[in-house]
């Protein structure tokens, strides 16, 4: 009777230490012996034979890794600090145990020397305004480095580029003299279309003289609807031009 109690007290002890509950984003890679077996259990009801079994359970959801800021020296001796925010997940749990100690550590170094590695090929100005070309060639290097681990990197996105406060004032200056050297440019191609403007309708009223008048007396009734105290003389035009003439 006691020998039987204790065998079933064992019993209940042994189940309470093999059997575990997984949720839906979980999964147990099972060591027997210390041998990983080839597949993983879960989610739900698992039976790990205590104790020649030991499950590891790896969670299958997307992990958030927020990359701390970085030291950057660009292409062009621009010394920047940029940081990052990266987004990856387990695709294989068998590698991600055995393959590597800590993969969420390793992921995070491994993200930390790309972008140096990455950004210090780069001008300043192609890390401002090429965001989504950098954030591409992130994803793609970083997700390569990791797939031995069985770790899928879906995104990486630069979060803040901070450059010193000296930098940023000579960026101004040099977008405050670009908008004016634009400013110059378009007030110039104005003058020059006026001026070519002026040049067809002067070679327009010579080839046609009373044009002239019209635009005279056009001009008159400008100045006459007007509430002002101008009082104008009309003079005809043929009057310069026979003293002109007499000259």
């Amino acid at each position: 009777m006691h020998i039987g109690m204790i065998v079933f007290g064992f019993f209940v002890v042994w189940l309470f230490q093999s059997v575990k509950i997984l949720n839906e984003y979980e999964r147990a890679v099972i060591f027997r012996l210390g041998r990983v077996l080839p597949a993983t259990k879960g989610p739900g009801i698992i039976l790990a034979l205590w104790p020649i079994d030991r499950a590891v359970i790896v969670s299958l959801r997307v992990v958030t890794l927020d990359v701390p800021p970085q030291d950057v020296i660009t292409k062009d001796n621009v010394s920047a600090k940029v940081n990052a925010v990266a987004y990856f997940r387990v695709m294989d749990p068998v590698k991600a145990t055995i393959e590597v100690q800590n993969y969420q550590y390793a992921t995070s170094q491994m993200a930390q020397t790309t972008l140096r590695s990455v950004l210090g090929e780069m001008e300043l100005d192609e890390l401002l305004s090429q965001r989504e070309k950098i954030n591409e060639s992130l994803q793609t290097i970083l997700d390569k480095q990791t797939d031995p681990w069985g770790i899928k990197v879906s995104n990486v996105e630069l979060k803040h580029v901070d450059i010193t406060e000296d930098l940023r004032r000579a960026m101004a200056r040099q977008a405050e003299a670009e908008r004016e050297r634009r400013a110059k440019i378009i007030a110039a191609e104005g003058e020059f279309q006026a001026a070519e403007k002026i040049c067809q309708a002067a070679d327009l009223m010579q080839k046609s003289p009373m044009s002239l008048q019209l635009r005279y007396l056009q001009t008159l009734v400008e100045i006459g609807s007007e509430n002002n105290t101008t009082t104008l003389f009309p003079i005809p035009i043929d009057i310069f031009k026979a003293m002109a003439e007499r000259k």
